[in-house]
């Protein structure tokens, strides 16, 4: 019997020190539970800058008529880049091809106007307008300061069929001989870099 009595009191004992033992603070819990981890969606969001406006002011002078713009940024593979080196004897300097699409709403819809490159030649911006035509890139128009508009009017309407050559289907037209050699060799394989980039493929 006595042992009974003290089996029943030390089963007590130890109950109640489990129960002590396991009490724990809800507000500290709570407080804890509502914290967020450091790597939480909004502490990310929260500590993310914000995205600056990829779109240069010259492109947007060059196509006044889109009110947005999208900055298209591809890379050139390098069969793609061996295969522009070979047509047009030039060097590619750099793979990541930058564009932009600029979209007009004034008829209610978002349609795209074209699509604007820069091309640096000879110390100059040139600023390049494609136009879409049966699914191939073509220069609708080349703008750039200082230099002969009758040079860069030759431009307009070619594409990756012509051969944009100097002497050839371009004539320096008042420019000087080495600025419009260095310019029509930049656009000649910016042209073909359009093609290979959004152009439709097909054969000749």
């Amino acid at each position: 019997m006595k042992i009974f009595i003290f089996v029943i009191a030390l089963t007590a004992s130890l109950l109640s020190l489990a129960c002590s033992g396991g009490t724990t603070n809800p507000a500290a819990n709570t407080a804890t539970a509502n914290k967020a981890p450091a790597n939480s969606i909004a502490a990310n969001n929260a500590a993310a800058p914000a995205k600056a406006d990829e779109i240069p002011a010259s492109v947007k002078a060059a196509l006044p008529s889109a009110q947005t713009f999208t900055a298209m940024h591809k890379e050139l593979t390098d069969a793609q880049i061996a295969s522009i080196e070979k047509d047009t004897g030039g060097k590619v300097t750099e793979k990541d091809h930058h564009s932009y699409p600029g979209f007009s709403t004034a008829s209610g819809t978002k349609t795209q106007v074209g699509s604007v490159t820069i091309v640096k030649a000879a110390g100059k911006e040139i600023m390049v307008i494609y136009e879409n035509k049966d699914g191939s890139p073509y220069i609708k128009e080349i703008k750039a300061e200082g230099v002969p508009a009758g040079f860069l009017s030759q431009f307009a309407g070619k594409g990756h069929d012509d051969d944009l050559l100097l002497g050839a289907d371009i004539k320096a037209n008042g420019a000087k001989d080495d600025l419009a050699k260095a310019i029509t060799d930049a656009i000649r394989i910016d042209v073909l870099s359009m093609q290979a980039l959004y152009g439709k493929a097909h054969t000749h």
